[in-house]
Order: structure tokens, then sequence, then C-alpha cells
């Protein structure tokens, strides 16, 4: 009888022998007998992923999900596009915390605007970033040009680009394709893909910093990969972004909403205080009383307030002389038109942005040299070129 089976199966077309059935991926990893070989190091990052040993199968995360569009391969319908929603259908409480997180719905609007966006994706990031999601495309995007915003802005703002299905984004910028690496996103390098450069210098501030000098001192004794809702002490002494901005160190609530902790809008030109502020200021210090006390703590944090306002104060008065200069039709009300609205965008996009955030992540040349420096500079800068700008436009033809 098996001899007759094989003699049968044999004279089967070989089309029909080699199309993979659900039970044979499930069982036999079908997918993988092609794609060892076609691509390896994918099957090889997802054999050794949390996935794998846990027996989801290939087919798990590349059916299309409800809204989503798919296509015919070897007989199974595979999804175009994998999206935060594919993941959501596992991870739930984490896709909604990031669903409302300004890495899901601003992050995109801030290159493109509403483009993109259904009406319910515009009403859901309204909801928790109000004026942030219904707002005109960055304008310095259009000058560029569109290869620029194509393979420069949107590489780290897709993060939260509006997907066909409903949801936002992909959760493979933090945590790869097929390792699903837990480890991956509490890299600091990680964050540093997109949270780096002159205009937001975070990863750059964390290596100067005495948790960064530490990290990488002691990153081969870590538990990278412990299991979020039991990281320890223990597992992660020494902190890296997710620690302090996500993870639940010592029992501390986990969250994949990066602004829950957050206290200012330090990216502002002018920051303002989140409307959580307290709350948000509060979630914070309790990460770092794992590490430190309270009174180092409130010490630290009002320093870092002192230079807030401070840069505060320097770009207000910046933007008060070219305020001056556009009401005297000698500046355009058009952004970038002249080498002096350069300098104010430079003041405290940069700048700026720099000193409040090397002040809150203990990066003291950021806050000096490349922060309060810059910022004495590009003042002097602007007052020399308005006073020649009113000399010009003062003298007689």
């Amino acid at each position: 009888m098996i001899v007759a089976a094989l003699l049968v199966s044999s004279r089967r077309p070989s089309l029909e022998r080699e199309q993979p059935t659900p039970a044979l991926v499930e069982a036999t990893g079908k997918c993988a007998e092609c794609h060892r070989h076609q691509t390896p190091g994918v099957v090889a990052q997802f054999e050794r992923s949390r996935h794998a040993a846990k027996g989801v199968t290939c087919l798990d995360c590349h059916q299309p999900g409800p809204g989503g569009s798919g296509f015919d391969h070897h007989g199974f319908t595979i999804a175009k596009t994998l999206t935060s929603q594919t993941c959501a259908s596992c991870h739930a409480t984490e896709y909604d915390q990031f669903a409302r997180s300004r890495h899901a719905a601003p992050a995109w609007a801030a290159v493109h605007g509403t483009a993109g966006f259904s009406p319910a994706q515009i009403a859901q990031g309204e909801r928790y970033h109000k004026g942030w999601i219904e707002r005109p495309p960055m304008g310095i995007g259009a000058l560029e040009g569109a290869s620029a915003i194509t393979s420069g802005c949107d590489s780290c703002h897709s993060i939260g680009r509006p997907n066909t299905d409903g949801s936002f984004g992909t959760c493979t910028k933090c945590h790869s394709r097929h390792n699903a690496s837990v480890a991956l996103a509490r890299e600091p390098s990680t964050c540093g893909q997109c949270h780096m450069g002159p205009d937001h210098s975070q990863v750059e501030i964390y290596d100067e910093s005495k948790h960064g000098a530490l990290f990488h001192a002691q990153e081969a004794s870590m538990r990278l990969d412990a299991p979020p809702a039991l990281l320890k002490a223990t597992d992660m002494s020494v902190p890296t972004c997710a620690t302090c901005h996500m993870s639940g160190l010592e029992g501390a609530g986990q969250t994949h909403d990066t602004t829950e902790r957050l206290s200012w809008y330090l990216f502002a030109p002018i920051s303002a205080k989140r409307p959580g502020y307290e709350r948000g200021q509060a979630a914070m210090k309790d990460v770092c009383t794992k590490c430190h006390a309270r009174s180092r703590i409130d010490e630290f944090y009002a320093r870092a307030e002192d230079v807030v306002k401070s840069t505060n104060e320097k770009v207000e008065g910046a933007v008060a002389v070219m305020d001056g200069l556009r009401r005297e039709g000698l500046v355009s009300a058009i952004p970038f038109r002249e080498p002096i609205s350069f300098d104010e965008f430079d003041l405290w996009h940069y700048y700026g942005r720099t000193a409040k955030h090397g002040a809150f992540m203990g990066g003291a040349d950021f806050v000096q040299w490349h922060g309060n420096y810059e910022l004495l500079r590009l003042r002097v800068q602007i007052d020399r070129q308005a006073a020649d700008l009113r000399a010009a436009h003062a003298r007689p033809l």
C-alpha cells in the first residue's frame, strides 16, 4: 500500500506536488523550504525569534487582515503590506498605546500634514494631539524636493504612515521584521536611527551621558531580551531609551506610548508644558527612583527646567527681531527666502532643541557648546543682519 501511494503521488503534476498547504506550512515549514534558498537571512532571523519559539507561523503574520489587500503566492493569499494592525491581532494593548503616541499620526503629519489620512484617522490623532494632525505639510520639504522627503524624512516619519486598514505605521521600525526582537528595541542605536542629528540629538546626547558610558561598558552583562512585564534592575542595571520612556522596570507600568512620561514639548520653538505635565513627570521620576534618590531627581529636574525657561527666552528674543523685520517688509513672510530666515530656523530647530534635550538627558556639552553657544552666535548674527537690512532700506536710491 505504501509503494502504491508513492507511485500515485509520483504521477501528480509537479506544480501540484510542490504547492504548500496550511497544514504543511505549520507542520513542516513549507515556506522555509523555498525561502531558505531565496532569502536565507530572513529564515535565519525568524528561526531565532521568540515568535518561532512560540509556534507562530509565516502565514500568521503574512495573511492580509481586515481592510488589507493581498496577492496570490503559490496558492496562498499573502498581504501586500504588513502594518501595525497585523501585530495588533495578538498585541492589541501595545498597538492601542502606540496609536495614541506621537510615533503614530503626529509623526506622519509633521511632514505631510493630513495627506493620506482617512477622516477617522485624523479624528483619532486629533483626539490625543490637538492641532498636530490638522496642519500644513512641512514647508522645507517642498523646497528640498520629493526625493529628499521619500529617502530622507519618510525613512523615519513613516513610523506613523496612515495604512488603508485604518492603522498607523509599522512595528518593525523598532522591532525589525523577522526577529521581532525586544532586545533590539531596547538598544539605544535602534532609537538613534531616527533620534539623531542636529535637530534632535538624543542618541548623541545619550552616548555622551553617564548613562550611555555605563551602558556601553556593561551591555554584555545585561538581559536586553528579558520579558517586559518582568523586567528587573538586575536585568538592566543601566537605562537605555526604552527603559526611561517605555519599560516596566521593577513593576512600573510598561507602555508603547512614548509620550506618557514626558512633561514638556521640548521639540517646539518655545516649549510649553504638556497637558499631562504633572502626571508625565511623576511617571518618569518613578522610573528614576529605581536607581536614584528622590532629592537627586528633583534637583536634576529643576536644573533642566531652568534650561528650558532660559532657552525659551532666547528663542522669543530672536523671533521678536524677525517678526519686526516681517512687519517692516524687510523679510518675506514666506519661509527660507532670505539667509536670515535660515539663521532663525537653525536657532530654535537645531540649537534650542539641543540645549533642552541635553539638559533633560545629562549631556553637558550639548547644553553648552552645541546649544547655548550656538544660540548666542546666531542671535548676534541675526541682530547684525537686521541692522544691515534696516540700514539698506533707509539708504536713498
